[in-house]
């Protein structure tokens, strides 16, 4: 798949502004792109910001050092201020293009297809521009179905967590009755065999002869009672006053 296209009219521009204060530091950043130390031409750039009638050319030209390493969002923020700046239409337009390619880079899909949208409304006819705005448009659809299948997949997960929750409960629930009906089934036992125990010990009865010989030993028992009780006033009558003369 062909790369994304960024535009560099560092060079140009730069010639064009010979007479301009900042050129010095300029051309120099722009030797130092050329050489691909970009950190060195990122601190020429800054330094010509420094001189406000060139920082169209310094804001533009420094988002391409900061491109070049990597440095997209604050690549974005120059390229933005450099088409803000900008009166030249066609210059505005690369300056968006880059402000797209940035972010595009840094993750930001949805600002990148604005961004290219702006590059075409002053350059309509740029192919590069198109096919990035194309490129990022696909990958914006790809992007929302995989949030799509992402926000799916969490849902059903928490559908399967909550159903997984509740057959836990409903198993616990169960348990518990089990346990209780167990618990009562036991105590009903209980119970009964008390019941049991109560009735068999109200039902016992004796026969016949063991009433008879239960009520004369009784007899028995009186009547020797009796005669020890008769003895002893018999003995106690017996007994003599002495008496004092």
């Amino acid at each position: 798949m062909k790369n994304l296209f960024i535009c560099l009219i560092l060079l140009n521009l730069a010639f064009q502004l010979e007479a301009q204060p900042g050129r010095g530091e300029i051309r120099q950043g722009n030797r130092y792109f050329k050489k691909e130390k970009f950190d060195n031409a990122e601190l020429a750039y800054r330094k010509a910001l420094e001189e406000k009638k060139v920082n169209k050319l310094a804001d533009f030209n420094l988002g391409d050092a900061l491109y070049r390493q990597k440095k997209y969002e604050e690549a974005g923020r120059q390229f933005e201020a450099a088409a803000s700046n900008e009166i030249v239409k066609t210059n505005s337009a690369k300056a968006f293009h880059n402000l797209g390619n940035s972010l595009l880079q840094a993750g930001k899909i949805e600002g990148s297809i604005n961004a290219y949208k702006d590059a075409l409304r002053r350059n309509p006819g740029d192919l590069d521009t198109k096919y990035n705005l194309c490129y990022a448009q696909h990958m914006k659809k790809q992007q929302d179905q995989q949030k799509q299948q992402n926000d799916k997949k969490d849902k059903k997960d928490k559908k399967d967590k909550k159903d997984q929750k509740d057959k836990n409960n409903d198993k616990k629930d169960q348990q518990q009755n089990q346990d209780q009906q167990q618990q009562q089934q036991q105590q009903e036992q209980k119970d009964q065999k008390s019941d049991q125990q109560q009735s068999k010990a109200q039902n016992v009865k004796i026969s016949k002869e063991d009433a008879k010989r239960l009520l004369e030993a009784l007899a028995t028992d009186e009547k020797k009672v009796q005669e020890k009780v008769k003895k002893e006033k018999a003995n106690a009558s017996k007994v003599r006053t002495i008496k004092d003369w």
